[in-house]
C-alpha cells in the first residue's frame, strides 16, 4: 500500500538544482518544532516525511494496512506501541493518509486530549469513541438517531443529580461531550459516573455497536467508502498507576478489559503502552486480542555488534536535511550540509547522539536554533548536549545505573519492573533490524561517567 507522495527535488516537474536554492531560516525553524506532528495528508507535511521502514525491520503500517484493506468487512483490532517520541503519530497519520487513498473513512483522533491519562477507565475509553466518531460522521452527513443513548443521559443526569439537557432529536456527540465536560475536572463527578456505568458495560457497547457503528458502516458504503476505521492514538501515555485491585492501569485497560475494547464493530487500531510488551503480561494481552502488537522501534544508529549502522544514519541526516530544503531531492540535498551545520560530522554527532529517537533529535536541534542561527557550530551542539546528558543523568537512581551496565553489556531487558522504568524514562531504547532485535542505553547516558569503562 504505497504512500502517495509528491515527488521531491522537483517543482512541476522541473528538477531543482542544488545552485538554485537558499535557507529559509524561518521556515526551518518551524519545521523542527518538536511538538510538531507531521500530517502527512497535507502536501506541506509530506515533503518532510522519511520512511524509515527499510531500517526498523519490518513496515508496520504497511501491515497494519493490509489487515484492514485485505478484509474490509471484517472489522478487525490492531494494537500499535513504541517509545514516546518515536513517531507513533506521524506513522498513524501516514496510516489514516493511506487507507483514506483506498477509499475508508478514517477516525483518528489523539485521547490524551479528552481524557484524563492518570486516571482512565473502560467507560471513559468507550464514550470518547463513539463521540469521535459521531462528530467525524456528521462531517460527511451522516446523521443518526441515539435512541438507547437519549435515554441513558437522562437516567445519567439524574444519577449525578446535575441534570443533562440533551433534546431527543441531539447529536451523539453533543451529549456525550456535555457528559464529559462536566466530569473531567471533577474526579468525584468521574468516579460516580463510572460506578453508574460499570454494571452497564456490555450494554454501552451493544448500543454504540447497533446505534452508531452498524448504521454508520451501512450509510458510508451507501456513499462509496470501503468501511469504518477507528485510529485511537496517545492511550500509550496513560500513567503506570496502580487500580485498586493493585493492577497497574495499562495491565487493567488492555489485559484485564481488552476483550470489551476490542468488540467494537468496527476497524480498530489502539496505540497501548510500550512496557506491556515487554512484561509477562504480553501472553494475556495477546489471547485478549488475538494479534500480537506492532512495535515501532528506534531508528539505529549502531549496530547490535556496535558498529556504525550506516543506512540509519544516512536517514536520519536525510530527516534534518528534508526540513531546511524539502524541494531538493534526497541525493542533492547532501551538497546543502554545510549551509545548516559548520561539518557533516557536526550533523553526524546530532543524529548519533539522538539514538534515533525523533523527538529527541528534534529536541536537540531545535534548541540550538534558539541559540543561533544557520550553519550550527559543534560548539553550540555540544553545549546543547551537555545540558540534555546532564538532565537525563539527574534522573538515575544508583540501582539504574547497575542496570544500565547490564544493558550495555547484553543488550537486551528483563520484565522486572525496574527494566519497564528504564524503557519508560527513555534511559533504554529498544531496536529491530532485519538481523533482530536488540536494546542499547541511550547514547547521550552512555557519556557519563558511571557507565564509562
Amino acid at each position: 500500500m504505497p504512500l502517495h507522495f509528491v515527488e521531491s527535488g522537483s517543482r512541476n516537474g522541473v528538477c531543482i538544482g542544488a545552485s538554485e536554492m537558499a535557507l529559509d531560516i524561518a521556515r526551518f525553524f518551524r519545521a523542527c518544532n518538536p511538538s510538531k506532528t507531521l500530517m502527512v495528508g497535507k502536501p506541506e507535511d509530506r515533503q518532510y516525511y522519511i520512511d524509515f521502514a527499510p531500517v526498523r525491520g519490518s513496515n508496520i503500517i504497511r501491515e497494519l494496512g493490509r489487515t484492514i484493506t485485505f478484509s474490509p468487512n471484517e472489522p478487525n483490532c490492531q494494537l500499535f506501541t513504541g517509545h514516546i517520541g518515536c513517531g507513533k503519530s506521524t506513522e498513524l497519520l501516514r496510516l489514516k493518509f493511506d487507507l483514506e487513498q483506498e477509499g475508508f473513512h478514517v477516525v483518528y483522533f489523539e485521547s490524551d486530549k479528552d481524557l484524563d491519562i492518570g486516571d482512565v477507565d473502560i467507560s471513559d475509553i468507550l464514550l470518547v469513541i463513539a463521540r469521535q466518531v459521531s462528530e467525524s460522521l456528521q462531517a460527511v452527513k451522516i446523521k443518526l438517531q441515539p435512541g438507547y443513548f437519549t435515554n441513558l443521559f437522562v437516567e445519567i443526569g439524574k444519577f449525578l443529580r446535575t441534570p443533562i439537557d440533551v433534546g431527543f432529536d441531539a447529536e451523539l456527540s453533543l451529549g456525550i461531550g456535555k457528559i464529559t465536560a462536566k466530569t473531567k475536572d471533577s474526579p468525584e463527578l468521574r468516579s460516580q459516573l463510572r460506578q453508574y456505568l460499570e454494571p452497564r458495560t456490555n450494554s454501552v457497547l451493544e448500543a454504540i455497536n447497533q446505534e452508531l457503528l452498524e448504521p454508520a458502516a451501512r450509510q458510508l458504503q451507501q456513499q462509496g467508502k470501503k468501511g469504518l476505521v477507528v485510529v485511537i492514538d496517545n492511550l500509550d501515555r496513560v500513567d503506570n498507576s496502580r487500580k485498586p485491585s493493585g493492577r497497574t492501569q495499562p495491565e487493567y485497560l488492555f489485559v484485564d478489559r481488552g476483550e470489551q475494547l476490542k468488540k467494537l464493530r468496527c476497524h480498530l487500531v489502539y496505540t497501548i503502552p510500550l512496557t506491556l510488551v515487554f512484561s509477562s503480561d504480553l501472553g494475556p494481552l495477546t489471547n485478549r486480542f488475538g494479534v500480537k502488537p506492532k512495535v515501532l522501534s528506534m531508528v539505529p544508529i549502531r549496530s547490535h555488534d556496535g558498529s556504525p549502522h550506516q543506512e540509519g544514519i544516512s536517514l536520519l541526516r536525510q530527516m534534518v536535511l528534508a526540513r531546511a530544503f524539502p524541494e531538493v531531492s534526497q541525493d542533492k540535498r547532501l551538497n546543502h550540509i554545510t549551509e545548516v551545520f559548520d561539518s557533516p560530522e557536526t550533523l553526524d554527532r546530532l543524529c548519533q547522539i539522538s539514538g534515533g529517537h525523533a523527538r529527541s533529535l528534534l529536541v536537540l536541534l531545535y534548541s540550538c536554533l534558539q541559540q543561533q542561527d544557520p550553519p550550527i557550530s559543534r560548539a553550540c551542539l555540544e553545549n546543547v548536549i551537555k545540558g540534555y546528558r546532564e538532565d537525563l543523568a539527574l534522573g538515575v537512581t544508583d540501582q539504574q545505573w547497575l542496570l544500565l551496565n547490564q544493558v550495555k553489556q547484553l543488550k537486551t531487558v528483563g520484565d522486572e519492573p525496574e527494566y519497564q522504568t528504564l524503557l519508560r524514562s527513555l534511559f533504554v531504547f529498544e531496536y529491530r533490524d532485519n538481523q533482530g532485535r536488540w536494546f542499547d542505553v541511550n547514547p547521550a547516558l552512555m557519556e557519563v561517567k558511571e557507565l564509562q569503562g
